[in-house]
């Protein structure tokens, strides 16, 4: 079986010149880069002292959950002889905090909005989605729970 690699550059920026002296003196601020590819402003969640009009870890994670359900789901559409002419998603995930600081992600829920070609097409639509979360290899990698609530629609 092929192994897959990723590799990428996350390089804290948040040092205003005293570093880590306090857990106010510095900022969450980090890029996440990769050749070829446009820089990602990221911080943490503004409940952890981040900005929050940079990206954080745990959205990333939801988005990943959606973007890699999303692309199983089409491949898998276009294969079946589903057209799909529309997609998207406002998944939302819930990560529990606990008393030491530390937490852990205990669900996501995904909620795409699947508009197809033709009304023949929405009993078979609908059942991709089981098929596309089997297969999205980051739904398989997390130790928690992604349920799905899918909506089809015929496209007008």
């Amino acid at each position: 079986m092929p192994n897959h690699n990723y590799g990428l550059t996350v390089k804290w920026t948040g040092n205003r010149g005293e570093g880590t002296s306090g857990a106010s003196c510095y900022d969450r601020d980090h890029v996440v880069s990769a050749p070829g590819k446009p820089d990602l402003a990221a911080s943490s969640d503004p409940s952890f002292r981040g900005d929050a009009a940079r990206w954080n870890p745990e959205e990333l994670l939801v988005a990943s959950l959606s973007s890699c359900h999303m692309l199983w789901y089409l491949g898998l559409a276009a294969a079946s002889g589903v057209t799909v002419t529309g997609y998207v998603d406002s998944p939302t995930g819930v990560m529990t905090e606990q008393s030491d600081g530390s937490g852990q992600f205990v669900e996501v829920t995904l909620a795409p909005v699947v508009s197809v070609a033709d009304p023949s097409m929405v009993a078979r639509a609908e059942t991709l989605h089981a098929s596309a979360s089997s297969k999205c290899f980051i739904a398989r990698s997390v130790n928690f729970p992604v349920h799905h609530t899918p909506t089809t629609e015929v496209a007008a």
